[in-house]
């Protein structure tokens, strides 16, 4: 069932600046704007929340060496993982 004001553009304007929000890279009104939106908007709030696990769960990940047979296959398709 569709929400009577839901405005699907809305949310893909919101989704494209989910970064930006969490960040605090934002103006004031901007923000204020999403900060509404995101807490009557279900869709919304799930987005943020999921881009909110995904980068502290890669902020929490361990560095590791790519492995050697791996790295040559990556350059000879034409990527360097040493040079990123």
């Amino acid at each position: 069932m569709r929400e009577k004001s839901h405005d699907h553009k809305r949310c893909i304007l919101i989704f494209k600046r989910l970064s930006e929000y969490m960040d605090g890279e934002l103006d004031e009104i901007t923000y204020e704007e999403m900060r509404i939106h995101i807490k009557e908007c279900v869709k919304c709030k799930v987005c943020l929340e999921t881009l909110k696990r995904t980068v502290d769960l890669c902020r929490n990940m361990k560095m590791q060496r790519v492995p050697q047979k791996l790295s040559k296959r990556l350059k000879l398709m034409g990527y360097d993982p040493s040079n990123p």
